[in-house]
């Protein structure tokens, strides 16, 4: 299992990064600039992440761009539907429009709002299939 932890927040990243470390192995990266290059990267040494925890709000390039560029990526690149990646958008925004956008405008698999504690993470990935109860 391969998890990419898109967040600009220090204790954010570390907390997401420790929480998923019993799991598989985890990349982070600071915005979402780093995040496309990094999941490009990923995908030319044939070993994809399986999840990218992608924060909203972040500097040089938001969450939301970053995921309609991920899903441009994964169609240039003949990604089946079902191959792509999860994507879990992160934010402390309780804000029904960046849920609208991420979920019909990006295809976001899924939404968790900060703080993110370790149940309501297990609930996510468990509902994912990436990991049993």
């Amino acid at each position: 299992m391969r998890f990419l932890v898109v967040e600009d927040d220090f204790g954010s990243r570390r907390l997401l990064q420790t929480m998923v470390r019993d799991i598989g192995s985890c990349d982070v990266v600071v915005d979402g600039v780093e995040a496309i290059d990094a999941f490009r990267l990923a995908w030319e040494e044939n070993d994809p992440y399986d999840v990218i925890f992608l924060d909203i709000m972040m500097p040089r390039m938001d969450g939301q761009e970053a995921l309609r560029r991920l899903r441009e990526l994964e169609k240039e690149m003949g990604v089946r539907e079902r191959d792509a990646v999860k994507v879990v958008m992160t934010t402390a925004l309780e804000d029904p429009r960046n849920v609208i956008e991420a979920y019909y405008k990006g295809g976001a698999t899924t939404y968790l709002v900060k703080p993110i504690n370790r149940e309501s993470l297990q609930a996510e990935l468990t509902q994912l299939g990436i990991v049993s109860t």
